[in-house]
């Protein structure tokens, strides 16, 4: 297949390039001919928050896109993808996962517990703005759009005390220097599969398929990311909905004594509470790397027990 170039479609932003390129660049060092194709979508077009135009307007006109035979290949956000398959396409690869932790950027190098009562923190996530606020400081959590250069700006600018983002997406174009403060999960349960890639194809396009898979795909990643998926899919919760998951691989004994792999998850889910508190949800589970799906809808049932029935989609 050297001979010929694979168009690969992706959003125009700084961040969708920069993660695209480095699915690129992985096919050019194998020897493929690539080109990257910027697709416009109606998420970058809107200015309304995301939790009313929902994350999977980024990935409607990718995959029209590529059903329409406009390009060979689609790059996710695999974060912003919806959890129901798409007919006629699917996924062929997984690419090794960035840092899937969240980020504090604030004024004065400030940490998150170094914030006074009442600093404004901007975020674009229902699930941050959930956890922030279930932390008890005392923040005023504001929603916010723009891209990561307009989001550091509120900062800088003094708009903004602080904001909450993917440590992930500040690495990718090279800005983590700014961080003030990476996140500890069992503090911020970071979005399912976030900090991952999903790369997709048409399902007849079988060549392209196998490529994909053999130079780029990472199986840990896509097992850790299918057990976080399955939590969302399991709850019936939109893909920018206050839930939290994240997984890893993780080494483990047998009966008999033999270093083998399992799967560690733990997921949250926000309820609203009292007033206008929060309150989060929580359970873990470990199982086998080859029941990656089952763990997620197992602890998403646990976490449905607890209550999370209740939150908002």
């Amino acid at each position: 297949m050297a001979d010929r170039t694979i168009r690969i479609g992706t959003r125009g932003s700084k961040l969708a390039m920069a993660q695209t390129g480095t699915v690129a660049q992985r096919l050019t060092e194998a020897g493929q001919h690539v080109e990257i194709v910027p697709v416009s979508t109606p998420g970058d077009r809107s200015s309304a928050p995301i939790a009313e135009i929902g994350v999977g307007v980024f990935t409607s006109a990718l995959r029209d896109a590529l059903l329409q035979g406009d390009v060979d290949v689609a790059v996710h956000s695999y974060k912003d993808l919806p959890t129901a398959a798409e007919e006629g396409l699917t996924l062929a690869a997984v690419p090794p996962r960035e840092d899937p932790r969240d980020a504090l950027i604030a004024r004065d190098g400030h940490t998150l517990g170094e914030l006074p009562p009442g600093a404004t923190v901007g975020t674009g996530s229902p699930r941050r703005m959930a956890q922030l606020r279930a932390l008890g400081l005392g923040l005023n959590v504001v929603p916010i759009r723009g891209n990561i250069d307009t989001r550091i700006g509120k900062v800088t600018s003094g708009e903004l005390d602080a904001i909450v983002l993917a440590r992930a997406g500040l690495a990718r174009v090279g800005r983590t220097d700014e961080i003030t403060e990476t996140l500890d999960p069992r503090q911020m349960v970071p979005a399912p599969a976030q900090g991952a890639l999903a790369i997709e194809t048409r399902v007849d396009d079988v060549d392209t398929e196998h490529l994909l898979h053999s130079i780029v795909h990472d199986e840990r990643t896509r097992v850790a990311v299918t057990a976080e998926r399955a939590v969302l899919a399991a709850l019936e919760a939109g893909c920018s909905a206050p839930v939290g998951a994240l997984a890893d691989v993780v080494e483990d004994l047998d009966d008999a004594g033999a270093v083998v792999e399992r799967l560690s998850l733990r997921g949250v889910a926000a309820t609203e509470a009292e007033g206008d508190s929060v309150e989060m949800l929580s359970a873990s589970a470990v199982g086998e790397t080859a029941d990656a799906d089952a763990l997620g809808r197992s602890l998403a049932a646990e976490l449905l027990d607890l209550g999370a029935g209740a939150l908002s989609h």
